[in-house]
């Protein structure tokens, strides 16, 4: 049976359980000099319809730690030049995991549908479960552990948000998003989570102020994603008052910690004390991409 990882949510809990394990004991591995190839031999397609650092480089660079190699193929013209399905067909014959970065969630379950090895989703408009993933490695790390703790979302209820909170379903951590009216998550996605984990607590807030009073992790992402870029001016509009700033850490208890998924707009959606200040820990949760992808590598070759 192929390993897919295309959304957070479809993954069984055992498993992801099993994944930040892996990511953890690598990450050991790599700060004690060891490397074991454990994919030597095996080759990675990434295809990206929208720039990366993060994924593209993380990805890359943990393949080379297994001891597996990457081809990097930008958008390949993959549904212009040729169907998806025939793309997928002729790339998964070369490879044995496919990376897609796209603007539609559709893309990815259209090449996955035609794949004979394992997709995974590097980000779409619907989800972004390899940035979760890394996410939920950083608070295990930072706090000792993941269940009961309070993590809150200031701002859209996007990809990464949706991500985040399934993750949080999952590992039993107290989920707030604090987003303008409008821009909550939608009918479909509240559904879907409630009956996959009809104990966990999602909390919808549109007070970033008092949503925060309680957190362990403070949360945010850009206001305006790629794609979205015509929506710029009211996004800045209807977001200005969900800024994670120095005013609104004073609402936080100490011990709390922020998080942001990267790039930041310095001045927007975070302050530049905040992101650079002592309680960020944005740096560490970019570096374990790579950790917690290298074990996702693992998991879906295997």
């Amino acid at each position: 049976m192929i390993r897919h990882f295309l959304r957070l949510i479809d993954i069984p809990t055992g498993d992801l359980k099993h994944l930040l394990s892996e990511a953890a004991r690598l990450k050991a591995d790599v700060r004690r000099g060891i490397r074991p190839p454990i994919l030597a031999g095996k080759s990675l397609g990434l295809i990206f319809e929208k720039p990366s650092l993060r994924t593209r480089v993380s990805f890359e660079a943990g393949m080379a730690q297994l001891g597996g190699t990457s081809i990097f193929l930008g958008d390949g013209a993959m549904g212009k030049r040729e169907p998806i399905a025939d793309f997928a067909r002729t790339l998964s014959g070369y490879v044995d995991a496919v990376v897609l970065r796209t603007f539609h969630h559709t893309t990815i379950e259209e090449f996955a549908k035609h794949s004979a090895v394992p997709v995974i989703n590097g980000l779409s408009d619907l989800s972004h479960p390899c940035q979760a993933l890394g996410d939920l490695l950083t608070i295990q790390e930072v706090f000792g552990g993941i269940e009961g703790k309070t993590l809150v979302f200031v701002g859209d209820g996007n990809n990464v948000a949706r991500s985040v909170a399934v993750g949080c379903g999952v590992f039993g951590m107290r989920f707030i998003l604090a987003a303008p009216e409008g821009y909550g998550f939608d009918n479909e996605f509240l559904v879907r989570y409630h009956h996959s984990f009809p104990k966990a607590e999602l909390i919808l807030n549109g007070s970033p102020y008092h949503a925060v009073d309680k957190a362990d992790v403070i949360y945010t992402d850009v206001w305006t994603s790629m794609g979205q870029e015509s929506e710029r001016q009211e996004r800045v509009r209807k977001f200005s008052g969900f800024r994670v700033d120095s005013a609104l850490l004073e609402h936080a208890p100490a011990h709390a910690r922020v998080m942001h998924c990267l790039p930041a707009v310095r001045g927007e959606e975070v302050s530049a004390d905040v992101i650079d200040g002592e309680r960020s820990i944005v740096f560490q949760q970019a570096e374990n991409r790579m950790h917690a992808q290298k074990a996702l590598l693992a998991w879906v070759m295997e």
